[in-house]
C-alpha cells in the first residue's frame, strides 16, 4: 500500500496551494473541481455494504444481517473484495466521461457496525447482528476487502454510526442516547475501536443523534479523547447525511448552521454529507474557526485522495476489465455467499430435504414468493439477474406441478390494484389446500423495516417494527395455509428477529431464515430445500419469542437485551442453526496462553451421512464481584468442512480483550474469578442444547 507518510506530504503540499476559500469548498461531500490546480470534482458518497449501490448494474450480495448469518470472516472478505473491484470498475468509467456526480466514487461508506440491541430496528438489517466480537470480526473482514493490499487503496471502507446508534427511527435527529460507561465500552464501542486499530478503516460516520448530550458529530469525548487520542485514528470523520444540521435545528447544540459547522470542524468531522459546511465561511468571517482548522480537515481529506492513487499519472487499478462486473465469478461468489447464510430453524423429522424428482404438487404462497424486493434488503444496486423463491424451486423441481400466490399483502389490508378488496387470501388459501406441500414465503422488504421510511401504520413506524410478530395479514394467511395443509415449509425473508406465532412455529415442518438473501437468493434456498446443499448458517441475532417484555425502545441499557442479558429463554437462540447432518464436539484442551491471547484445540466429527458444515463457536463465561457481566460472550469463531464420518482438530485463538469483564467506568479488566470457555457449534445455553442435542465442551482457565 502506499505509503501514508508519502500520501500526507503530498496532500500538504496540494492544499498549501488552495485559498481559504478553496479548502472549505472540499470539505462538503460534493467536492467541486479547483481547475488551477488540475483537481476534479469529487463526490465522497458512495454506499456499498452489500454491492455497489445506487449506479447501475453490480452484483447484488445477501445483505450484511445475511453476511453475518455466514459466522464466515474469509467469505464476508472475498464478498467486499469484489464490491471494491466493482466500484473500481464503474469509477473507471465515470471518470473517463467526466462523471463525478453522486454514487460514483470509491469512498464507500459501510461497513454499518452498529450492535442491533432492539429486534424492532429496521436497520438491523445493514448491521453484522447483535455481538460486539461477531461484528468486530466481520467488520474487520470487510474492510479489508474494500481496501485491498495493493499499494493504493482500492476504495476506503467507512464504518458507522458512531457512537450509540440503533434507533427509534422517528425520533434520530433529535434523540439523546444516554448510555453508561459500562454499556458503552462492553457493547457499543468494541466494534468501532477493534476497525479502527486492527482493521486500519478508512473513514469513520457519526450518527445522527446526541450519545450523552453531546451530538455524535461534535463529541469531546467519542471523537477527540477516544477516536483521535486514545485509538490514534488519523483517517477522516465524515458526518451522517443531513447531521451537521441536526446539531442546532433539533439538538439545539448551536445557534445556527455557522455555529454548528464550526463545533463539528473543531471536533474533528472533516466531511459533511448535507450543506451546513457551506456556512463554514460565516464561521470563519466570524472567528468561529481559524484556517489552521480548516487546513487540517482538507489535508486529512486529500490524504485518502492520494491513497487512493487519484493523483497518479496512471491511475491504480484502470486496467480491471469491465467484463468482471457482475460476472460468472461474482455470481457464483454470489450463490455461495447466499447458500451459507441460510439458516434451517427448524426441521422436523428430517422433513427436508425433498427429493427434487417429486411429481407433487407444490403451492408457493405468500408477499416474498415472487418479491424482487424481499432478496435485496435497503441500500441495494441492481443486478443483472434475479432468482425469487418461485423461479428457485421451478429451477430445482422441473417435475412437480408448481403454483403460485401472493395470498396477502406485507401488513396492509388486502386491496387490489382496483381499489376494491381483493380476496387474496382465500386464493392462497385455496392454492395450499389443493398442494401436497406448501411453502409460505414471508416476511417484509425494505418498505417495511430500514431508513426513516416516513410510512407509519400498526406494524411499523418509520421504518422500525412495533411488535416482534408477523404483520397480522401475513399471520392470518399463515394460519389459514397451516388449517388446510399438512406438509408447510416456511421461508422467512426479512432483515430481523421475527416470530410466526405459536401455530404456524409448530405446525410447520420446516423453517427457513432466508434473511435478504441476494438477487441469487432463491436459488440458493430452493438448492437448500432440495438438498443440493445442507445448512450451516447461525443466527446473528436472537429471534425472541413474541409476547417477550423487551425493554423500552428508547432504553440504551443492555438489561434484558441480546443473547448476552437476555431475560428468560429465547425462541431461537442467538448462534443457532441445524445441519442436514450431524457433529460432535470433543477433546477441548488450551494449547497455550499467554498476557494477549489463548489457543486451543477441538475435535469435530461429522457423525451424520452427508458432508457438512458446521461453525465452531467458542464462548465464555465469567463472573465479576465488581460488576454486571453477560450470561456468555462469544469470543472465536472458525467454520469447519467435514466429510461423513470425518474428524479434523480444529484450532482457535482467543484475544483476551473479549474476555475481560467491563467496569463502570468502562475499564476492561481481568475477571476476579475463574473463566469457563465453552466450545460448540452454538451457544451454551439450554434452548440450544435442546435444539441441538448435545452440550458445548467446557474448559475452565484462570
Amino acid at each position: 500500500m502506499m505509503n501514508k507518510t508519502i500520501a500526507k506530504e503530498r496532500a500538504k503540499a496540494l492544499v498549501a496551494q488552495m485559498t481559504a476559500q478553496e479548502k472549505m469548498s472540499q470539505l462538503l461531500f460534493n467536492s467541486p473541481a479547483i481547475e488551477r490546480l488540475g483537481i476534479n470534482a469529487y463526490n465522497w458518497w458512495n454506499e456499498g455494504s452489500h454491492g455497489v449501490a445506487r449506479a447501475g448494474t453490480a452484483t447484488v450480495f445477501p445483505h450484511a444481517i445475511a453476511m453475518a448469518a455466514t459466522f464466515n470472516p474469509e467469505l464476508v472478505n472475498e464478498v467486499a473484495d469484489v464490491i471494491s473491484t466493482e466500484g473500481r470498475i464503474k469509477y473507471n468509467k465515470h471518470v473517463a466521461y467526466g462523471d463525478f456526480d453522486i454514487f460514483k466514487g470509491i469512498t464507500f461508506w459501510a461497513p454499518n457496525i452498529n450492535i442491533v440491541r432492539d429486534p424492532r430496528w429496521g436497520r438491523g438489517q445493514e448491521t453484522f447482528g447483535e455481538d460486539p466480537f461477531l461484528t468486530s470480526v466481520l467488520g474487520k473482514a470487510f474492510i479489508k476487502g474494500i481496501q485491498g493490499d495493493g499499494e493504493f487503496m482500492k476504495a476506503t471502507a467507512c464504518s458507522k454510526h458512531y457512537a450509540g446508534h440503533s434507533g427509534p427511527e422517528k425520533d434520530r435527529h433529535g434523540f439523546d442516547a444516554q448510555i453508561s460507561m459500562h454499556d458503552l465500552w462492553e457493547t457499543y464501542l468494541p466494534a468501532f475501536e477493534k476497525t479502527v486499530k486492527e482493521g486500519g478503516v478508512a473513514g469513520v460516520m457519526g450518527a445522527y443523534n446526541r450519545t450523552n448530550g453531546e451530538p455524535c458529530c461534535a463529541h469531546s469525548y467519542l471523537m477527540e479523547k477516544v477516536l483521535r487520542n486514545d485509538w490514534g485514528f488519523d483517517g477522516y470523520f465524515v458526518s451522517d447525511c443531513g447531521a451537521l444540521g441536526d446539531i442546532w435545528k433539533f439538538h439545539k447544540c448551536a445557534e445556527n448552521a455557522a455555529e454548528a459547522a464550526a463545533l463539528a470542524l473543531k471536533r474533528g468531522c472533516e466531511l459533511n454529507c448535507g450543506d451546513t459546511f457551506s456556512s463554514l465561511v460565516d464561521a470563519y468571517e466570524q472567528d468561529l474557526i481559524d484556517e489552521e482548522d480548516i487546513t487540517k480537515a482538507c489535508e486529512r481529506l486529500y490524504t485518502i485522495r492520494h491513497l487512493l492513487g487519484e493523483f497518479e499519472e496512471v491511475r491504480p487499478y484502470s486496467d480491471i476489465s469491465y467484463d468482471k462486473l457482475d460476472c460468472k465469478e461474482h455470481k457464483e461468489l454470489n450463490i455461495k455467499t447466499a447458500e451459507e447464510c441460510l439458516v434451517l430453524l427448524k426441521n422436523e423429522n428430517n422433513f427436508l430435504p425433498l427429493d427434487k424428482n417429486i411429481e407433487k404438487k407444490i403451492a408457493i404462497v405468500g408477499p416474498n414468493s415472487m418479491s424482487v424486493t424481499a432478496l435485496e434488503g435497503n441500500y441495494n444496486g441492481y443486478a443483472s439477474e434475479y432468482i425469487t423463491i418461485a423461479d428457485g424451486i421451478r429451477r430445482k423441481f422441473e417435475n412437480a406441478r408448481i403454483t403460485v400466490e401472493k395470498g396477502c399483502n406485507y401488513c396492509l389490508e388486502n386491496l387490489n390494484d382496483w381499489g376494491g378488496f381483493a380476496n387474496m387470501i382465500s386464493d392462497g388459501v385455496g392454492t395450499a389446500q389443493e398442494a401436497d406441500i406448501t411453502i409460505l414465503a414471508l416476511g417484509l422488504d425494505q418498505s417495511i423495516e430500514g431508513e426513516d421510511t416516513g410510512f407509519d401504520n400498526d406494524y411499523t413506524a418509520c421504518g422500525d417494527k412495533k411488535t416482534l410478530y408477523l404483520p397480522k395479514t401475513q399471520q392470518k394467511l399463515a394460519e389459514a395455509v397451516c388449517d388446510v395443509c399438512e406438509n408447510v415449509i416456511v421461508v422467512l425473508l426479512c432483515g430481523s428477529s421475527v416470530d410466526l406465532g405459536e401455530k404456524v412455529t409448530k405446525h410447520a415442518k420446516a423453517i427457513i431464515h432466508a434473511w435478504y438473501p441476494g438477487s441469487m437468493g432463491g436459488l440458493a434456498t430452493a438448492e437448500l430445500i432440495a438438498g443440493e446443499i445442507s445448512p450451516c448458517g447461525k443466527l446473528p441475532v436472537t429471534i425472541y419469542k413474541g409476547d417477550y417484555n423487551i425493554p423500552d425502545f428508547t432504553d440504551y441499557n443492555m438489561k434484558g437485551r441480546t443473547y448476552r442479558y437476555i431475560d428468560g429463554e429465547a425462541l431461537f437462540p442467538f448462534g443457532f442453526g441445524l445441519s442436514y447432518t450431524t457433529f460432535a464436539y470433543s477433546n477441548a484442551k488450551v494449547i497455550s496462553a499467554d498476557e494477549n491471547t489463548i489457543k486451543l484445540s477441538v475435535d469435530v466429527t461429522n457423525t451424520g451421512d452427508r458432508k457438512g458444515k458446521d461453525k465452531v463457536q467458542v464462548y465464555a463465561e465469567y463472573k465479576d464481584s465488581r460488576t454486571v457481566t453477560p450470561h456468555s460472550q462469544l469470543c472465536a469463531i472458525k467454520p469447519v468442512e467435514l466429510e461423513k464420518g470425518e474428524t479434523k482438530t480444529v484450532e482457535m485463538e482467543i484475544d483476551r480483550y473479549w474476555i475481560k469483564a467491563v467496569l463502570d467506568d468502562g475499564k476492561r479488566v481481568d475477571p476476579d474469578g475463574n473463566i469457563a470457555i465453552y466450545v460448540g457449534g452454538h451457544q451454551p445455553d439450554s434452548v440450544s442444547d435442546k435444539l441441538l442435542g448435545y452440550a458445548c465442551e467446557r474448559i475452565e482457565i484462570k
